[in-house]
């Protein structure tokens, strides 16, 4: 998987062009978890190709996966992201490692062959060290399956370090703003640049919106979704929060500032 370990390369922040460091990485960008599906959130993916806004991906998830056929809306919310350049990744649930891998290259190849997706979030992904060589044979075959593209893995919190060795992107920080403003950085992340990196928060009020991105930055993530919605209680954690722009949206987005394809 030579493609992660090229330290001078960086992520645009929308499509595959090539652009110098300092024009991609000098301000943070978005990465979308994955919105509620089209017809519940029209809004949401049609602000999503609005030029100028700083996009680093979106997550496509169907029915907690792929789903079991080809969904119209989302093979049309999809090809619309990507003639504008952004990057679709599809969602791959690794169950924090009980799903089989045959289970997941059978969802990978589902999402290429409907929506050619151009990478994967591998969400709920095990951090601890002894989960890192099954994870290490999934991304590897994804890797070989996509001929390149672009692997994030949704820990959620900091893994084991080798973990950095197997994706392109972690999530080391998934979770509520209370804990997220009192949040410490694992001290290895310091020899990787900020495009490694990746937080998801909710509940941050807008009010300590410029404080969150001060954390994110001197934390060292390149990547981020703030929304002020908060997670459910329905035992799913988070996943609520993000499925629905932010009240906030328009304002994250001048303040991060236009992306490259303004």
């Amino acid at each position: 998987m030579p493609h992660l370990t090229r330290t001078g390369t960086q992520l645009p922040a929308t499509g595959t062009t090539e652009l110098p460091p300092d024009e991609v990485w000098g301000k943070l960008g978005f990465g979308i978890p994955g919105y509620a599906h089209p017809l519940v959130a029209p809004v949401e993916w049609a602000g999503l190709t609005r030029p100028g806004t700083p996009l680093h991906w979106v997550v496509l998830n169907v029915d907690h996966g792929p789903g079991d056929r080809p969904d119209p809306h989302c093979l049309e919310a999809a090809g619309k992201l990507r003639n504008a350049g952004v990057r679709v990744l599809g969602h791959l649930d690794l169950a924090h490692g009980s799903r089989s891998f045959g289970d997941l290259v059978s969802d990978a190849h589902r999402y290429l062959e409907w929506y050619r997706v151009d990478g994967f979030l591998l969400d709920r992904c095990p951090a601890d060290r002894a989960a890192l060589q099954e994870v290490r044979r999934t991304t590897a075959t994804l890797e070989a399956v996509l001929d390149g593209g672009h692997l994030v893995l949704g820990h959620g919190s900091h893994p084991y370090p080798g973990y950095a060795e197997a994706a392109d992107q972690l999530v080391t920080f998934s979770g509520p703003w209370t804990d997220y403003r009192w949040s410490q950085v694992a001290e290895w992340t310091a020899d990787h640049p900020p495009e490694r990196f990746v937080h998801f928060v909710h509940g941050v009020p807008r009010t300590h919106l410029e404080e969150a991105m001060r954390i994110a930055r001197w934390q060292g993530a390149g990547t981020i979704f703030f929304t002020d919605r908060a997670g459910d209680r329905s035992g799913n954690g988070h996943c609520g929060a993000f499925e629905a722009l932010p009240g906030y949206w328009d304002e994250i987005v001048s303040q991060i500032g236009p992306g490259v394809s303004e």
